[in-house]
């Protein structure tokens, strides 16, 4: 197939072409994804996540914390709906009026079966490119969280933390902030 064959690479404009359909749609590099809605643990999960951790970032003023569906343009190339994102007060310009226009700070995915290669590999690709400072993959078949976080051009992975050995999920992104994850993932 030679170069001009190839399909364009869709961009935000096409992505607000989608219709509503309940499922998320992203497009990640010029491609189109589609997930299925997120099941009854997941959410759980996020609800979660959004009490303890959007509660911290309100309590403390740290800045604006949002969970899905909520548009994330990292590039026009680039339109993602994380599960959870914090952007700081120092980026708040990022935050227009219908999306977030650039890398948050800190982005936040549910792993489940039908997302998991995306999140693990594409979108964590897009974010360590595009400047997001903090990736957290949430992985409740395993219990625990993986935590990306960024040095120079690059998001390095620190230790896997579980809830079975009762590891703490700490951030010096968001100073002060601690999620026992023993009794987290409890259903």
């Amino acid at each position: 197939m030679a170069l001009h064959d190839l399909p364009p690479k869709l961009t935000y404009e096409d992505y607000l072409l989608i219709p509503e359909d309940g499922r998320r749609h992203e497009i990640i590099d010029g491609e189109h994804y589609v997930t299925a809605a997120p099941f009854v643990p997941h959410q759980r999960l996020a609800v979660r996540l959004t009490l303890r951790l959007g509660g911290f970032v309100e309590e403390n003023r740290l800045g604006q914390f949002f969970f899905a569906p909520t548009d994330v343009l990292l590039s026009p190339f680039d339109v993602v709906q994380p599960d959870l994102l914090f952007v700081s007060n120092q980026r708040a310009s990022i935050v227009g009026l219908k999306n977030i226009q650039g890398a948050p700070d800190l982005v936040i995915e549910i792993l489940s079966p039908s997302t998991r290669k995306l999140d693990e590999r594409l979108k964590l690709r897009a974010y360590e490119r595009y400047g997001v400072r903090e990736y957290w993959m949430f992985d409740p078949a395993r219990k625990g969280v993986q935590r990306w976080e960024r040095s120079g051009e690059r998001l390095v992975s620190t230790p896997f933390l579980s809830a079975a050995a009762e590891d703490v999920l700490r951030t010096p992104l968001l100073p002060g902030f601690e999620l026992p994850l023993a009794g987290f993932f409890a259903d």
